[in-house]
């Protein structure tokens, strides 16, 4: 694997890469999506999570990143961690709060070595407050920030989030670290952002917050239904375990429905005359549904409704999204070939913007695959010198 090339929106942007797990990394991946190289901080002998849990899923992660070993508990590994903060633009890291500042590495470190550096610091609760401490995982973020209470069936128990609300965090990293350049572009100064996981998930459900902060209304949970669309939920058909999402919001698209599964009479019955009245009655109108989907395959009746101009699509299974033939089309399945685990389907990036440089993914790093290049092409260490420091193992 060969380094990274300066192309794409953040094209010779560098990044370092102290994060572990899943979140972090995720959003030093989208980086690497925008062009940006990211050199990732590892321990050979204290492995990332995901490393230990699956080189598969190590690798879906950190695509194209570099690797390199360095023992931060050691004086002569922390010097080398800052020649590499001095020759880069971005620092990320995901520990607790005040655990790099132990290893010699906070901020105010950052911003001696490099004060136009930008460093951004995820964690479960952010770095101030008086749960700044306390443990956290996506489950954690989850409850938290509230989503879980309004996710699931009602009279069923709320819902448990994991690795999306990692992703979702990572997200928000990329969109930090991308405002913090714009910064940085206008005024020449570096800084210190501070991401709470749990802050960025309160964000993504606004409307439940503005319902509540306007209105005095907590929303429950309401399973797949809508607070005002009917029908939206999903429905049995033909296969095992096969459904399909429907989803309808006026009365044009409602009696495009009707006239698409030939129930033209359900146009007159007083039960779904106009949206509040087939709000109220949604078991019923689901029934129906239901005894029409019954009857076709999920793909049959994402064919039927959409050329009717009624919003359905099948609800995917992991194989059936890496198959699904528009997102091929758009060549967001790619493939990648890893040395230890072999061809790997992987993710491209979600967007399209014409006039970027066009990303093709490439395997994760193998640890420390890059100690010999980036030690010594871009700090420019003799090779004696970096042979020494792995007999050391200030190079783990």
């Amino acid at each position: 694997m060969t380094p990274s090339e300066k192309k794409g929106i953040l094209g010779g942007i560098r990044v370092i890469d102290f994060t572990t797990n899943l979140a972090g990394p995720y959003g030093t991946r989208f980086m690497r999506m925008l062009g940006a190289e990211v050199i990732r901080i590892e321990h050979g002998k204290r492995l990332d999570v995901l490393r230990r849990r699956s080189e598969s899923d190590f690798n879906a992660t950190n695509l194209g990143k570099m690797s390199v070993t360095i023992d931060l508990k050691s004086e002569k590994g922390l010097d080398l961690a800052k020649k590499l903060i001095r020759i880069s633009d971005v620092v990320v890291e995901s520990f607790r709060p005040g655990v790099m500042a132990e290893l010699g590495l906070g901020y105010e470190v950052v911003r001696q070595v490099k004060p136009e550096a930008l460093m951004v610091s995820l964690s479960g609760f952010g770095e101030t407050g008086p749960e700044r401490n306390f443990a956290s995982w996506a489950s954690i973020f989850a409850a938290m920030s509230g989503v879980s209470y309004i996710t699931g069936y009602p009279e069923g128990i709320a819902t448990e989030f994991r690795g999306s609300f990692d992703t979702r965090a990572g997200q928000m990293v990329a969109f930090a670290v991308m405002v913090g350049l714009v910064h940085r572009r206008k005024t020449g100064q570096g800084q210190h952002i501070d991401i709470s996981a749990i802050e960025s998930q309160i964000c993504s459900i606004g409307d439940v917050v503005m319902d509540y902060t306007m209105n005095g209304r907590i929303r429950e949970r309401a399973g797949n239904r809508d607070s005002h669309m009917a029908p939206h939920n999903t429905y049995r058909c033909i296969g095992d375990d096969s459904w399909v999402s429907i989803a309808v919001g006026s009365d044009s698209e409602w009696k495009s429905l009707c006239a698409a599964m030939e129930k033209m009479e359900l146009l007159t019955d007083e039960r779904f005359k106009d949206p509040p009245s087939r709000w109220e009655n949604q078991q019923e109108l689901d029934e129906i549904i239901t005894s029409w989907t019954l009857n076709y395959t999920d793909y049959e009746v994402t064919d039927i409704l959409q050329k009717a101009n009624v919003a359905a699509m099948p609800v995917l299974s992991a194989p059936e999204i890496f198959d699904d033939p528009h997102l091929r089309h758009r060549n967001f399945i790619q493939e990648v070939e890893h040395p230890q685990i072999g061809k790997r389907l992987v993710f491209g990036p979600p967007w399209h913007m014409p006039g970027d440089a066009s990303y093709t993914p490439s395997r994760g790093p193998l640890v420390g695959e890059h100690n010999d290049y980036v030690f010594c092409d871009l700090l420019g260490l003799p090779q004696e010198e970096v042979s020494r420091l792995k007999e050391e193992k200030v190079i783990s």
